[in-house]
């Protein structure tokens, strides 16, 4: 193998341990669920990062985290969790009565919340410090729609984190940052013209 391809080759596979390495962060930073928005936001942030060849570490993750936090990701956190509670209460009563329709509404309920958890991913990947999460969460559920096949690649993500967790729950954790870079690669491939 020469020395380009072994170089390209070895620049991917950091990207891969580093994206393993975020997730098991977000993971950490997550543990009490209302702050997954802003763990979210501050790994995709590393990742950027990263791969931009700035400075980069736990450090600044820990840093974005809190100023994730402070500009609306715990009521961004908390609201996320609600719907999702809202999602699964549905889901539980259209399984214990059988309604008419109640197939379709349980379809219907599992389609909105991919489209939430895809809309909160692509707000935590657009995050910068000086932006509000109120200010992000709206432009992303447009994004999430109108670029299906960007949210398919999102969706993909949550994909290999389901994978994952049925192989082994604890790779879930890692897998995290791989959902997180199919989110940044979403997002980026929107921005750039083609």
């Amino acid at each position: 193998m020469s020395a380009r391809p072994r170089g390209r080759f070895l620049a991917g596979f950091g990207v891969f341990a580093e994206c393993l390495l975020v997730g098991v962060w977000i993971a950490v930073a997550a543990l009490p669920l209302v702050t997954l928005p802003a763990a979210l936001a501050a790994g995709a942030a590393h990742l950027r990062r990263w791969t931009g060849d700035e400075q980069a570490g736990l450090r600044f993750f820990a840093t974005d985290l809190r100023a994730a936090l402070r500009g609306g990701g715990w009521s961004a956190g908390i609201a996320y969790g609600a719907a999702l509670a809202l999602v699964a209460a549905d889901l539980a009563l259209v399984r214990a009565l059988p309604v008419p329709g109640g197939r379709a509404t349980g379809a219907l309920a599992i389609l909105a919340a991919l489209w939430l958890t895809v809309t909160v991913l692509r707000a935590a990947t657009a995050w910068r410090p000086d932006l509000r999460w109120r200010a992000l969460l709206g432009p992303a559920a447009r994004r999430a729609l109108r670029d299906p096949a960007g949210s398919f690649l999102v969706v993909c993500g949550l994909a290999v984190i389901a994978a994952s967790a049925w192989f082994s729950a604890p790779l879930a954790l890692p897998a995290l940052g791989i959902l997180v870079a199919a989110t940044v690669a979403a997002e980026h491939r929107g921005t750039v013209p083609r």
